[in-house]
């Protein structure tokens, strides 16, 4: 169908384009091919491959992985540098952050179990406690009764840290001390008792065979 009135037909693209542009548009090379090589043999993405707009008309006619290695050999192609990220300033908040900074209650996100699980907690106080037993216990000083003892309330939560432990350590082997001196100053009264009783029954018997 036609449409009465002037006609409203206007040229397509490119034809509509300035004439600089349009020449340009003619003589455009695609090097959709070349990036890709290049890309390949350089390990890297195609973005981070640059070519020498002044060369374009020469890598658009290399379909070959040996020219391109030439182009990059003689500076033609070439891999562009990796953006750099600086960790300057997260170095710094980190620092910081390890001397207590920036970790008030405006700053948590999560709850205290869920910043540092108390399963985990546990599990580090019990490393330490055990390996100090263990370590005594080799150094012979604490015997395996002990050990033992003091392992099974280590378990019991009966320690918060090493300093409780090794209290605990010195008052035990202190009270063992006590009734050992206990139990030899008995034996000495007891062997006292006993050579006293035997020196009168000597007595005794010398004097009965006296008197016979």
């Amino acid at each position: 169908r036609t449409r009465s009135g002037p006609s409203t037909f206007s040229p397509q693209f490119p034809f509509s384009l300035p004439p600089t542009t349009l020449f340009l548009y003619n003589n455009m090379v695609s090097l959709v091919l070349q990036k890709r090589l290049a890309a390949s043999i350089l390990k890297c993405g195609k973005r981070k491959v640059w070519m020498d707009p002044n060369e374009c008309g020469d890598l658009g006619g290399l379909n070959s992985r040996q020219n391109i290695r030439k182009a990059i050999k003689d500076g033609q192609i070439v891999k562009q540098p990796e953006t750099i990220h600086s960790r300057a300033r997260v170095q710094l908040r980190n620092e910081a952050k390890r001397k207590g900074r920036h970790t008030g209650h405006g700053k948590r996100r999560g709850t205290a179990n869920a910043r540092l699980p108390f399963k985990v907690i546990w599990m580090r106080r019990m490393r330490v406690l055990r390996r100090m037993l263990k370590k005594y216990r080799e150094a012979k000083k604490i015997d395996s009764h002990i050990y033992h003892e003091l392992y099974m309330l280590a378990k019991g939560n009966q320690f918060k840290n090493k300093r409780v432990l090794m209290e605990k350590i010195h008052q035990m082997k202190a009270e063992r001390n006590r009734v050992k001196a206990l139990e030899e100053q008995a034996m000495a009264r007891k062997s006292r008792s006993q050579a006293k009783k035997a020196r009168k029954d000597q007595k005794e018997a010398a004097k009965a065979e006296e008197s016979k």
